[in-house]
């Protein structure tokens, strides 16, 4: 974790709402957390979607009430650009590994490398990197490895949409004779490891490969774009104490903040009610089916958030209340 910063004094007027995080490299997602909390002076808050401390983009964070929401936003559907070095294999995936093999890459061609990728896009079992975040008899499997433990996954069904290289793999600079790098972009389902694409990409090739970059450009409805960055003073460094936060930063955050209604309306498909319905919906009571696939949200006649429902049969029922009665 990085250094801690000077926490604000808090602010019990911060509204709920979402906030789009540019992550920069070398701090953990929690790290992310641990600082909008210092700038808000709240403790409610929470993310979606972990990002390794190598990784930059979109991180989703909520904050109050808005930290309930997370669990039921569409955020399934995910975007990546990354680069990907062919030649060598790590211990963990990435360039935070120890190498554990080198071969000569060289001659490796595009055709190549873009023949091998098409057998990874669709519906494909992929087996995460071992120093994943997925558990192991309760246990996440990158705490066993840490502990010396040899941690076998099993294989799980993951959808690629898109994994494609951006360009012709390039010598890199620096690196040892023989590696190559690929730039490419992957559209993939929560779950998927880019990481271990990167790891199967050169061992299919016979090379050994894996991952140098990686930045995460969507998630869900949500775009690095219109995200923030609350990290414009510098990532902090372990060991160099608190510092106080740049001055005006709270006033940037909050003016980033996507308010509950509208990143829902982002998120689900829409549908306006009533006062009557809107009324029954408070309570928790059914609508009567409108004809929707899935989830939706619901939006009372002033455009604020309701519910989120689902129909079966004749009814819609409120999976989560926003506006409850009382």
């Amino acid at each position: 974790m990085t250094a801690p910063d000077e926490p604000r004094s808090a602010q019990p007027d911060v509204p709920p709402g979402l906030l789009l995080v540019n992550k920069p490299s070398g701090v953990t997602s929690h790290d992310v957390v641990g600082r909008v909390r210092a700038i808000l002076g709240t403790r409610r808050v929470g993310h979606a979607g972990t990002l390794d401390p190598m990784a930059t983009g979109l991180l989703v964070v909520a904050v109050g009430r808005a930290t309930k929401l997370l669990g039921h936003l569409a955020l399934a559907h995910k975007s990546y650009s990354a680069t990907i070095r062919l030649g060598a294999a790590t211990t963990t995936d990435d360039a935070e590994g120890e190498i554990i093999a080198r071969t000569d890459a060289s001659g490796i061609g595009y055709d190549a490398v873009r023949a091998v990728m098409a057998a990874f896009t669709g519906s494909i079992d992929q087996v995460p990197s071992s120093v994943s975040a997925v558990k192991v008899d309760g246990r996440r499997a990158y705490a066993r490895v840490r502990a010396g433990e040899e941690v076998r996954l099993a294989p799980r069904r993951v959808q690629v949409s898109r994994f494609e290289a951006t360009a012709p793999p390039r010598v890199p600079d620096g690196a040892s004779e023989g590696a190559l790098d690929v730039d490419v972009i992957v559209e993939c389902s929560t779950g998927t490891y880019v990481r271990a694409l990167a790891r199967d990409l050169g061992a299919a090739l016979g090379v050994g490969g894996h991952l140098t970059a990686l930045r995460r450009r969507v998630v869900g409805p949500f775009d690095v774009a219109d995200a923030v960055d609350i990290y414009p003073d510098g990532v902090p460094v372990r060991g160099e104490g608190r510092r106080p936060l740049p001055e005006g930063l709270a006033a940037v955050v909050r003016q980033a903040m996507l308010p509950v209604s509208v990143a829902a309306r982002r998120a689900f498909p829409a549908r306006e009610v009533d006062a009557a319905q809107a009324a029954d919906l408070r309570h928790g009571r059914p609508l009567p089916a409108a004809g929707v696939d899935g989830t939706y949200a619901v939006f009372d006649a002033d455009g604020e958030l309701l519910a989120l429902v689902t129909e079966t049969g004749t009814s819609a029922r409120p999976v989560f209340v926003w506006q409850a009665a009382g």
